[in-house]
């Protein structure tokens, strides 16, 4: 056990660790040249196209240190805001860190964050500052950042770069010397934390585990501990690039599980795992729940396929914990599921992995956040769709969920950025200089204004540079309106919305315009309407197709043209009676867009 190493890497998106992962993959030799691609871990069609890593990635290696053997098990992690829960679950299975700083763009708001994850775990932390081989590198201010964020000394600070290979020895010495070998007792009662779990046709459930405590041998009887159900397991290994069999594995190793679990229900990520003749007397503790952030309704295109639907995102939240779903229906589109997500950035990497791993077609709906509604009897209901919203007459207050929003950018994007926020309905609780051209803005913001566009106005304004992280804080009273959208008079609640009572007129008319131009014409009058409660705020109609039904009357008296004329109407008003009107895919999707 104690040549085992077990650590995982940390930093802002785009900082460069899914590249110095390939070059410690190609150091150890764990990668063989005809295996090797660039950002190896990235497996994922997806991963590859964006150049984002969207999965943590367990891997193990071989290191020899003055002779002797270290096994390091490495675990790649995500950078983006949206996808924290994987660097959260990854931190909880290590034992030490590499906090990895871009030497080009210096300490960033996810930098800091993950840090804290890491810091609360009682991590031992390495800094790494990578991409020195860069012209525009600023070692030694980045140097000074990273001093007074972790207050290590200057040395303890390892120069690397991830694209040319230099500093890699030095990671490597880092790793074996200061990160502290797994503690654990071998002959303990069997505890191992699950961490991440796959589903697989052929073999059923492949579970990813960490082991505290306690040895494991292939054929074991074992149980999980949350839903108290026992299997045998059929093959335990090791994850390298591919997995490796093996007959027993002790506390303080890093493997997979494969015990022929068919139905996704019974995997929980954070679950423990023990033998059923000697079990272990609790569960590992200190693995959060996840809380999702945002919500949105995911509906089949083709109502027959609700269950495949259901199946498809059970598979889905195995691989992704972070996504949760309950069922719900819509008079709109049918049968369907209300999902929780951490941000826009997720909602539209679960929609294009149901469409490619599962080959679904789903229309997503208008993604809110879940909001606190005070009734007049003084009853809380949380309301996480505006269907579920109770009559206006009955509701004492509303409460929505408020962040804490801290910004990292130049000193040369303060206006716009304090502008940006500000439009938002957001305080300034303070500003710090970091450094002298970089200064750290903390915001409370409500939550239900960030969730649309906010990101990618953030990163436009600043020309790429700001970078943004929050957490939620709490809930406070504000003036919500349900904003109804009617076609012909009839509600379509897909794309009824909560928001805030001053911009309930903007935004209505905002998508007043923008249906007009996305609903195709029909052979009768279309009303699009915008409605608070009973009152209708905007309106914009999309004109009939008219059939020139006078073009056969040539000649004659104008009265026969008349009669033509006449009886169109009729069929007009009887059409506008019973005629229904399709909402394109596309119409849903700008309403999301919309600026």
């Amino acid at each position: 056990m104690k040549n085992i190493r077990n650590f995982c890497i940390i930093a802002h998106i785009d900082h460069g660790k899914s590249t110095l992962a390939d070059r410690l993959l190609q150091y150890t030799g764990s990668v063989g040249d005809r295996d090797f691609q660039d950002q190896v871990l990235d497996d994922m069609d997806l991963e590859r196209e964006r150049g984002i890593t969207i999965k943590s990635h367990a891997i193990r290696m071989s290191y020899i240190h003055n002779g002797e053997e270290f096994i390091l098990n490495l675990i790649d992690t995500p950078g983006h805001v949206d996808f924290s829960y994987e660097v959260s679950r990854s931190i909880a299975a290590c034992e030490g860190a590499l906090l990895l700083v871009d030497a080009t763009q210096g300490v960033q708001a996810q930098t800091i964050s993950n840090l804290y994850l890491a810091i609360d775990h009682d991590l031992e932390i390495i800094p790494v500052l990578n991409k020195m081989d860069m012209p525009s590198a600023m070692p030694e201010e980045v140097k000074d950042q990273i001093i007074d964020l972790l207050g290590c000394k200057e040395e303890d600070i390892i120069e690397a770069s991830g694209k040319t290979g230099y500093g890699v020895e030095a990671v490597l010495e880092a790793v074996v010397n200061k990160i502290p070998a797994p503690k654990g007792d071998p002959n303990a009662p069997l505890q191992a934390l699950i961490f991440d779990s796959v589903f697989n046709s052929y073999r059923g459930i492949i579970s990813y585990f960490r082991i505290f405590n306690g040895t494991i041998n292939k054929g074991d009887l074992v149980k999980f501990f949350s839903t108290d159900k026992e299997y045998n397991a059929d093959e335990i290994g090791y994850l390298k690039m591919k997995q490796e069999p093996t007959q027993t594995m002790s506390a303080g190793m890093v493997g997979y599980i494969i015990s022929g679990i068919k139905t996704s229900v019974e995997v929980k990520v954070g679950d423990t795992v023990t033998h059923v003749e000697n079990p272990c007397e609790k569960m590992i503790a200190g693995f959060e729940e996840v809380k999702p952030m945002l919500f949105a309704g995911i509906y089949p295109t083709d109502a027959d396929d609700y269950e495949e639907l259901r199946a498809s995102l059970e598979k889905l939240q195995l691989n992704d914990a972070s996504l949760t779903f309950v069922p719900e229906s819509s008079a709109a589109l049918g049968f369907g599921f209300r999902c929780g997500f951490l941000g826009l950035l997720h909602m539209e990497i679960v929609q294009e992995r149901l469409d490619r791993e599962f080959d679904m077609d789903v229309i997503a709906t208008v993604p809110n956040v879940s909001y606190n509604v005070i009734t007049t009897k003084k009853e809380l209901i949380e309301v996480h769709n505006p269907s579920g919203m109770p009559n206006p007459s009955e509701v004492d207050h509303v409460e929505e969920p408020f962040i804490r929003a801290q910004i990292i950018s130049k000193a040369d994007y303060i206006g716009p950025i304090m502008k940006l926020c500000l439009d938002k309905r957001g305080t300034l609780l303070n500003q710090v200089y970091i450094a002298s051209n970089r200064i750290e803005m903390t915001f409370d913001l409500p939550l239900g204004e960030i969730v649309f566009d906010f990101y990618d106005k953030l990163k436009s304004i600043s020309k790429g540079y700001a970078s943004f992280d929050y957490h939620i804080t709490d809930y406070k009273p504000a003036k919500l309106v349900k904003l109804d959208i009617l076609l012909n008079g009839d509600s379509v609640d897909a794309l009824s919305s909560l928001t805030h009572v001053d911009n309930a007129y903007p935004f209505g008319r905002k998508i007043c315009e923008k249906l007009r131009e996305l609903i195709p014409r029909q052979q009768f009058d279309i009303a699009i309407q915008a409605a608070i409660g009973s009152k209708i705020i905007a309106r914009e109609t999309i004109k009939a197709l008219r059939k020139d039904v006078t073009a056969k009357c040539y000649g004659g008296d104008i009265t026969r043209k008349r009669k033509l004329l006449e009886k169109q109407k009729k069929g007009k008003k009887k059409m506008r009676q019973i005629g229904n009107v399709e909402v394109p895919q596309s119409a849903f999707l700008a309403v999301l867009k919309l600026d």
